[in-house]
């Protein structure tokens, strides 16, 4: 079957998640709606990653081809560069305050005045073996006039703003780079995996109301507290499904992919809904008998960690600050939001209402079901993310990208003055004689 013409590479975005039970590649490109079209994606088995860092660098870049290999064969794509999700209990947030004062006061803000102040906070002095990976601007105080969010096109002289400040171990985030070049790609962008998450499941209006989004993955469950439309609060615990896999191992003394599979295909997230005569045969080792396991006792091994994991989310999200103005309560997503009665056990310990969160509310187009289910809310929501880098920047403002680039190119301006006279000058003597 010959395959459909596609755009050309710079409309065409790609995702990739490198999670601890499995590393997904998704290809996917913006229509005209607004919407995503996922044109292919791949998968496989994460062997090399432990609880969202890289433990192992060949295994994960193993995986990450085998993941990449598949979403070139689905989507007719050929694959280069990758936006990254990075998660792990090594991330920390941080609020900051910042502070630029402008020279002339009929100048209107623009946006470059805003992200000259945002590069500022890259400047920050952080603990040793940390950096910062993800600047996000809050409210803004224009000549003492708070609670301000647009300010481009206002008149001040004093332009202030909050900022939440994500960091993570400089370590993690420089193996990631390692495997993805390791793997033949390069990194366009490094995303925390909740902001990933967060722009695949959630709406404008629940960020406007409030709203707690948790993403249950297999090493970590990663938190994102929005209010009034801006992020408040991040953080990543380190629990996740494989926790409740192992607990169910051990407690019914079974091989960890049978626990595996009897958590997917009979896994409860509260004892109470599973009756007392409901058992499942399990195949014993060789030259042993099966063993037969009580479905009620599988759902009270799982309902106890599972309680032990929210605990845990209604302490950040009581921490935050905005435990009472969440309106739009809890967004679940991730493996972990399709155990069964998982929404109710939440509802249950919190007291907020919940929800599961999934992508397809912002794909145009997906190739099968699977795709957009809460497993791959992060793999999508990195594409999402993607077209950050693809909509128009301000003027003048790629010179300044980073902080660490701003120093790369004043010290290639530097050393390479004459040679930029002498192009100069080539250039008027080309015009003369044209």
């Amino acid at each position: 079957m010959p395959q459909q013409p596609l755009p050309s590479h710079d409309e065409i975005v790609v995702g990739l998640d490198i999670g601890t039970t499995k590393i997904a590649c998704f290809v996917g490109r913006q229509n005209a709606h607004g919407k995503i079209e996922i044109l292919g994606y791949g998968r496989s088995e994460s062997v090399g990653v432990n609880r969202g860092v890289v433990a192992n660098i060949e295994r994960t870049v193993q995986s990450i081809r085998l993941a990449v290999e598949e979403a070139e064969r689905n989507s007719g794509v050929s694959i280069e560069v990758v936006n990254v999700g990075i998660a792990g209990q090594h991330i920390k947030s941080l609020q900051h305050r910042g502070l630029r004062t402008r020279d002339n006061i009929e100048l209107e803000i623009s946006d470059l005045d805003i992200h000259a102040l945002t590069q500022d906070m890259y400047k920050l002095v952080m603990q040793p073996g940390e950096e910062i990976l993800h600047v996000l601007p809050q409210e803004f105080t224009v000549d003492n006039e708070q609670g301000i969010k647009e300010p481009v096109g206002m008149s001040g002289v004093r332009l202030e703003a909050n900022f939440h400040i994500i960091t993570g171990q400089i370590a993690a985030i420089r193996n990631i780079y390692k495997c993805i070049r390791r793997a033949n790609l390069e990194v366009d962008q490094l995303i925390l995996e909740p902001l990933a998450s967060a722009a695949s499941v959630l709406s404008a209006e629940e960020m406007e109301a409030g709203v707690a989004l948790v993403d249950i993955g297999g090493g970590t469950t990663d938190i994102a507290v929005f209010q009034d439309g801006i992020i408040r609060h991040t953080a990543v615990i380190p629990f996740g499904g494989n926790v409740l896999t192992d607990d169910i191992r051990q407690g019914c003394m079974i091989m960890k992919k049978q626990a595996e599979q009897l958590k997917k295909k009979f896994g409860s997230a509260i004892a109470t809904e599973m009756r007392d005569n409901e058992i499942v045969c399990i195949p014993g080792l060789q030259g042993r008998a099966p063993r037969e396991i009580s479905l009620r006792n599988l759902a009270a091994i799982i309902e106890a960690r599972m309680t032990e994991i929210i605990e845990h989310v209604h302490y950040e999200i009581r921490n935050s600050g905005y435990g009472d103005q969440l309106i739009g309560g809890i967004v679940i997503t991730g493996g972990g939001a399709q155990l069964r009665n998982v929404t109710q056990l939440f509802e249950y310990v919190t007291g907020y209402d919940c929800r599961i969160g999934y992508p397809s509310e912002h794909l145009g187009e997906a190739p099968d079901a699977d795709s957009t289910g809460p497993t791959f809310a992060t793999s999508v929501g990195l594409v999402i993310k993607g077209y950050d880098r693809i909509r128009p920047r301000p003027a003048a403002a790629p010179a300044i990208v980073a902080d660490k680039s701003v120093r790369r190119v004043r010290e290639e301006d530097r050393t390479s003055g004459p040679r930029f006279l002498e192009k100069l000058k080539e250039f008027f003597i080309n015009d003369e004689i044209d």
